[in-house]
């Protein structure tokens, strides 16, 4: 976990790369901003993946035109999940309470915590790729493989988000996750 830490408060890869991918996300580490910071972030990542879900969108209705209703369902299956993590992102409430309470946030935690937002952008250009490797496999032998895969992503996406839903419960309940 060290190895972590170090990247971020190191060479700050992973705050840069934050800041890369949110428009306005300055003072992520400063506690006042914390709040408003937490919502600029969820966002940009609820944005990035909407775009992305209308992506699978316009896909299935190229399946219907292509004759391919069979397929449908089985994108159907990574649109939800991907509807899901946006809606959870969206919905989540913004800024955890020990962010802005006087308690004191373990460094290594926190690092956590900037890995996971970090990750979530991770997993957009994942899902991307996924999504194109869906458009160029329309009509051949591979699409089935390509919606798997897709429908693989989206479900990290969702888990990416309850391991950091997880992180943030326990600093609610004062404890560190192990």
């Amino acid at each position: 976990m060290s190895d972590l830490f170090e990247r971020v408060t190191g060479d700050q890869d992973i705050i840069k790369k934050l800041l890369a991918n949110v428009p306005g996300f300055k003072g992520y580490l400063e506690k006042r901003n914390r709040k408003i910071s937490d919502k600029l972030l969820r966002e940009a990542v609820a944005n990035r993946f909407e775009q992305l879900w209308q992506r699978i969108s316009g896909l299935q209705l190229e399946l219907i035109s292509s004759g391919e209703i069979g397929r449908i369902d089985d994108l159907e299956a990574a649109a939800i999940k991907l509807r899901q993590f946006v809606d959870r992102i969206r919905t989540a409430s913004y800024g955890y309470s020990p962010f802005f309470a006087a308690v004191k946030i373990n460094s290594e935690d926190l690092a956590r915590v900037y890995e996971y937002d970090s990750a979530m952008f991770d997993l957009a250009d994942e899902v991307a790729r996924a999504i194109d490797h869906v458009e160029a496999s329309l009509g051949t032998e591979g699409l089935p493989a390509a919606i798997r895969n897709l429908t693989t992503t989206a479900q990290a996406c969702l888990d990416a988000f309850n391991k950091r839903d997880e992180i943030m419960i326990n600093f609610q309940a004062g404890g560190t996750e192990s």
